[in-house]
């Protein structure tokens, strides 16, 4: 699993800099979420019907975890 910090509030970057650092850092949190559900996805659906149930999940329930619907 990728770790972003993004908690960390920058000051004083205005204008165009801050702007394109800003862009920049959405597409980075964008590329690693979609990686985060994407590994997800593919682990639970690697697991046996047993051990979903055993963790509370069925298959049809794949899609809501991985879309953080749940």
């Amino acid at each position: 699993m990728a770790a972003l910090d993004t908690t960390r509030i920058t000051t004083g970057s205005f204008g165009l800099v801050g702007r394109i650092g800003a862009i920049f850092a959405s597409v980075v949190n964008a590329v690693v979420e979609w990686n985060d559900a994407r590994v997800t996805r593919n682990v639970l659906s690697g697991l046996t019907d047993r051990e979903l149930e055993d963790i509370g999940l069925c298959r049809g329930d794949i899609d809501v975890v991985t879309d953080g619907r749940r």
